[in-house]
């Protein structure tokens, strides 16, 4: 939040815009700048024009920057997995996938990286300037790797974790596309319906002035409403996705109270897909890490960063902020509210008992089963729906075009 401090100093009234979290640090910030100064005001207000210009290059710079998919991160992690497997050093095992492989963001990233490598660096601090593109997993099991002196290791197990995420992803889309389609043909036949068909019924039942039903009469007022505002309708349309696409991606609140409703279990399908997608991922990341050793406080943090769901995430995050507190782990997983009770008896009985992976793995089974469940049978959730909607299309055609023409003999003679 950017806030507006008007202060006295020297007699003068003066002001100064501060980003800061409420406006009790904005005022402390000014305070620390001046100290000799009297706070009179503090109000939120907008961001400078120079901040949002740095914000604007920053976002195009982003997007200018070539994210690498996630099987080319699988076959180069493969590939070093092997290659350091076999005793070749990181530095010659980074310059041979660089001459060999045809992605070029990837080439830079590697070629980067090994010069840092030959400059003295480790591997994760040269990975460091890439993190954004490589992923927090990728930093976090080249950390692993190096700390246990079982890299290769490391990385098979990087590339396992990221095969499994790449390959429910796309088992989801691919459940997803036979729907979509069949949405898309049912819009593109409606619009051919109003746009073409109605207008040439319109003049036979303006000329014989036949009674038409209410469902013509609805037809007709669509094709009406269609003809003189289509247009705008469409810009609307437009304008409407591109907004709502920019509030999420640049409004942290905004994109909070949309993924607060994607995430709700009780959003028909869509929520039970979003939580289990992420919770999954959440658990499969945390249970590799702390199999491999890495702390479980460090385990956290890092897996909650696969997380894409910024309501989850935010949950997921008070995890490690209950645990600082000294409250343990199962209380803080109970007190996300996420997790349901079978779960939490499986973390507490992990914990006690020193085998919280094998308990994590467990649980891990559990919403892979579930999230299984619901991909494989997503058609035949989405059916009815679909069914209902083609049946409604299809009656109110019927109604709308074919009941009048029942009438037009009656009529004409009439």
């Amino acid at each position: 939040m950017y806030y507006k401090v008007e202060y006295l100093h020297r007699g003068q009234k003066r002001e100064k815009i501060v980003e800061a979290e409420n406006p009790i640090i904005a005022s402390a910030i000014v305070k620390q700048e001046f100290p000799n100064i009297i706070v009179v005001g503090t109000s939120k207000t907008s961001a400078p024009a120079n901040e949002i210009m740095d914000d604007i290059i920053k976002q195009l710079n982003m997007i200018s920057v070539k994210k690498l998919s996630i099987d080319e991160k699988i076959a180069a992690i493969r590939q070093i997995a092997v290659m350091t497997d076999a005793g070749l050093p990181i530095y010659d095992v980074l310059e041979d996938i660089v001459a060999n492989t045809k992605n070029q963001a990837l080439k830079e990233i590697l070629s980067a990286a090994s010069q840092d490598i030959n400059a003295g660096k480790s591997m994760s601090q040269a990975l460091e300037p890439h993190k954004e593109q490589m992923g927090h997993i990728v930093m976090a099991m080249t950390k692993l790797g190096e700390t246990t002196g079982n890299f290769s290791g490391s990385y098979t197990k990087l590339a396992e974790i990221l095969e499994v995420m790449r390959d429910n992803r796309s088992k989801f889309l691919k459940a997803i596309r036979y729907p979509i389609t069949v949405l898309l043909a049912m819009v593109l036949a409606f619009v051919i319906v109003i746009t073409q068909v109605v207008p040439k019924f319109k003049e036979i039942f303006a000329e014989l002035g036949a009674d038409l039903p209410l469902a013509t009469k609805f037809l007709l007022a669509t094709e009406s409403f269609f003809h003189n505002y289509g247009v705008y309708i469409i810009l609307t349309i437009v304008a409407i996705f591109i907004i709502i696409k920019y509030l999420y991606k640049s409004n942290p609140e905004f994109r909070l109270y949309v993924d607060k409703i994607l995430a709700n279990k009780r959003f028909y399908l869509i929520g039970q897909v979003v939580y289990l997608a992420n919770i999954y991922n959440y658990i499969l990341v945390l249970e590799a890490l702390i199999r491999a050793g890495i702390p479980v406080s460090e385990a956290l943090e890092t897996s909650v960063k696969v997380v894409d769901n910024t309501y989850l995430k935010q949950q997921l995050e008070s995890i490690n902020v209950h645990i600082g507190r000294g409250v343990s782990l199962s209380e803080a997983f109970e007190k996300t509210g996420l997790f349901e009770n079978m779960i939490l008896q499986m973390i507490r009985a992990g914990e006690s008992s020193g085998q919280l992976d094998h308990m994590l793995g467990k649980a891990k089974e559990y919403y892979n089963m579930k999230f299984q469940s619901i991909i494989d049978n997503l058609s035949a959730y989405i059916e009815p729906i679909m069914i209902t909607m083609i049946a409604g299309l299809v009656l109110l055609l019927a109604l709308g075009i074919f009941m009048p023409m029942w009438d037009l003999g009656r009529a004409a003679r009439g």
